[in-house]
């Protein structure tokens, strides 16, 4: 009875140690780079948008989540828009795809004309030509 017990307490001080290490790391790593996450979430979305349409390449898109679609509504590109919808934006190739994430759909993609004084970029939108302005935060 008394060995069972050792045993199962040794493995609780197993996972433990496992589980505090782990977390451990992790924090060093966001106090290291505390951009990692959002590269790694960057590649990810980056993946799964390329299995449904040719993406650029040779470029790093900046991807930005919409976080209310209710400011965004009177520009065109955004008419579908939910909150947690993805913008990947790619400067070189002058593309912008939303994506919902949630569906894994792309709902839009437009072209971008990014101005050189601001970090505005006018979006015509393919059916009509009426612009659309996507503001990045730096």
């Amino acid at each position: 009875m008394k060995k069972n017990i050792s045993i199962t307490l040794l493995v609780l001080l197993v996972l433990v140690s496992s589980a505090s290490f782990y977390f451990y790391k992790k924090t060093v790593t966001l106090k290291t780079d505390p951009n990692a996450k959002a590269q790694e979430e960057a590649v990810s979305i980056v993946a799964q948008v390329g299995k449904l349409i040719i993406l650029p390449e040779g470029e790093t898109p900046t991807v930005a989540t919409v976080s209310d679609p209710e400011k965004l509504k009177d520009q065109s590109f955004f008419a579908k828009a939910k909150v947690g919808d993805k913008v990947l934006l790619y400067q070189n190739a002058k593309r912008a795809y939303l994506y919902d994430p949630v569906a894994n759909r792309v709902l839009e993609v437009a072209p971008i004309n990014l101005g050189s004084a601001n970090t505005s970029a006018q979006t015509p939108t393919p059916s009509s030509s009426k612009t659309t302005t996507i503001t990045k935060k730096k």
